[in-house]
């Protein structure tokens, strides 16, 4: 490989960006598709525990890195009742789940994830209805979760097989109801009214909750800004967090689909200054951080057209739902959304991959038979490992190329972090270009790189995936071409590839 292109980063160590929250590490678990029933939980499988739990998955969770768990949804929790995901599961009612047109069994409730958590060690962020539901249920929730005895609802906890207070110290108010196809849509002025209502309640029963406040659910919404306005204006003493969302796909110009960090970017620094603003408005001295709470790549166009469940009479279990199978240039933007999430560290201070398991998620598995790693896991699990401590601003040199939606964007993109405590450091690397190579000089600007290795997501054939007959078609690959003269760092960067250096590894190589 001979570049024909050179880029030139420099890394501020003396002016970090902030310290990154291990919650920026968080993903998503939703009652949608094979998500829980065929994903995380298949009884009758051979790798099944006693508690029906799959320990190849659980396995795998723990390598992907998974800090915290945002959880029942999504979509299915605005018209989704907590009580019937409690008490004996021969008693549970099965219930119509009208977001994703499915039937939702109620064999795995709050008890039973609760329980899947502390095995893969990752907290719990809960999310309420405020969809079809309100502020008592929220409530009522609240107190069976958190309360230690002496009530009707904590008393029924500890009758439902969980003596202790399952201790949710961060919850949302409710799922993205700024969007039409939410049960119990509200206008900004609706929702941030009831979202108050039900953030004052929550924080009389303990000021300590962390509270998320629905944000736009895309950038491209027609309400976007003004419904942060507006919500915030009603919630901003109350709440901790706004959220965002957002998903990428390839709709056919694929020089545009890796410029999708830059979309990434800009919602964030909007977002910021929408909530900084109301901060100014109402001279408050407290600031409202963003919960990324659902990002990812979906191929939301061909669910629509193909996959979507219709029928009045047709409501399946866990049908096969957002299966999206990733390919190495998935893999290289999804890489670059975590560059982008990095760069807010300072403000971003909680994330959650959508999702997990099987629905757009980094693992697969079939029923009965294996589970294995798509390609997006890799750029989660290296950086969850190794992005610790501060976030780094860098700045780069390198060529441009024009984007239909972006303008001018530049072809490398790239962060670097540095932890005080273990004198470790990383740099993460994009390179946009789909034709050539790119050498890079990485100007440490005094930082100490000890014995640096770099590993290197890439592939000659963009569309690689990993799949149930090819489990380990791509992987990372160490990058020999990294050079270091104590100073500074040279690599050259395939096309289409994300890369990691770091002053130590830990992260499973592909397997040769």
């Amino acid at each position: 490989m001979t570049p024909v292109l050179s880029a030139h980063v420099t890394v501020h160590p003396r002016s970090p960006i902030g310290p990154i929250n291990r919650r920026l590490f968080g993903t998503f678990v939703e009652h949608l598709g094979r998500s829980v029933y065929d994903g995380i939980y298949e009884p009758k499988h051979p790798q099944a525990d006693s508690s029906g739990f799959r320990r190849d998955v659980i396995d795998l969770v723990r390598e992907l890195g998974v800090t915290t768990i945002r959880y029942p949804g999504g979509n299915f929790v605005s018209g989704f009742r907590w009580e019937d995901s409690v008490g004996p599961r021969e008693s549970r009612p099965r219930r119509l789940d009208l977001a994703w047109h499915s039937t939702e069994t109620n064999e795995v409730g709050l008890r039973e994830f609760s329980h899947w958590l502390e095995l893969i060690g990752s907290e719990l962020m809960l999310a309420v209805n405020l969809g079809t539901r309100g502020i008592q249920e929220a409530l009522d929730l609240l107190e069976y979760a958190n309360l230690r005895s002496g009530t009707a609802l904590s008393n029924r906890r500890i009758a439902d097989g969980h003596p202790e207070p399952y201790g949710v110290t961060m919850w949302c108010l409710g799922n993205e109801m700024d969007g039409p196809w939410q049960l119990g849509h509200r206008s900004a002025e609706d929702y941030g009214k009831l979202a108050a209502q039900t953030a004052r309640a929550m924080k009389s029963f303990d000021p300590t909750l962390e509270l998320v406040v629905c944000g736009s659910s895309s950038a491209s919404m027609p309400t976007f800004g003004e419904w942060e306005r507006v919500v915030l204006s009603h919630t901003y003493d109350e709440v901790d967090y706004i959220s965002c969302h957002a998903y990428y796909e390839d709709h056919g110009d694929r020089g545009d689909f890796l410029a999708s960090g830059v979309n990434m970017d800009r919602f964030i620094d909007s977002a910021i200054a929408t909530a900084d603003h109301v901060k100014a408005v109402r001279r408050s001295e407290k600031s409202i951080n963003i919960s990324f709470d659902e990002w990812n790549i979906w191929y939301n166009e061909r669910f629509e057209r193909v996959d979507k469940i219709q029928g009045s009479q047709n409501w399946p279990i866990a049908p096969r739902l957002l299966e999206d199978v990733y390919t190495v240039t998935d893999a290289v933007v999804f890489g670059s959304l975590l560059i982008s999430l990095l760069k807010h560290a300072d403000r971003v201070t909680s994330a959650s991959l959508a999702q997990l398991v099987n629905v757009i998620a980094p693992i697969m598995t079939e029923p009965g038979g294996d589970a294995w790693r798509q390609t997006t896991f890799y750029p989660f699990a290296a950086s969850a490992a190794h992005a610790v401590g501060s976030a780094l601003p860098v700045s780069i040199e390198c060529a441009t190329y024009d984007t239909a939606t972006y303008g001018r964007v530049p072809l490398v993109d790239a962060i670097a972090t540095h932890d005080d405590t273990t004198r470790s450091a990383a740099v993460y690397l994009v390179n946009r270009s789909q034709t050539d190579p790119l050498e890079v000089t990485i100007d440490l600007g005094g930082l100490a790189f000890s014995t640096p290795s770099a590993l290197t997501l890439a592939d000659d054939d963009p569309l690689a995936a990993n799949t149930l007959t090819n489990q380990n078609r791509v992987g990372l690959q160490n990058n020999a071409s990294l050079r270091s003269d104590g100073i500074t760092l040279t690599i050259v960067l395939p096309p289409i590839s994300w890369t990691e250096i770091t002053s130590s590894r830990s992260i499973e190589t592909k397997e040769s």
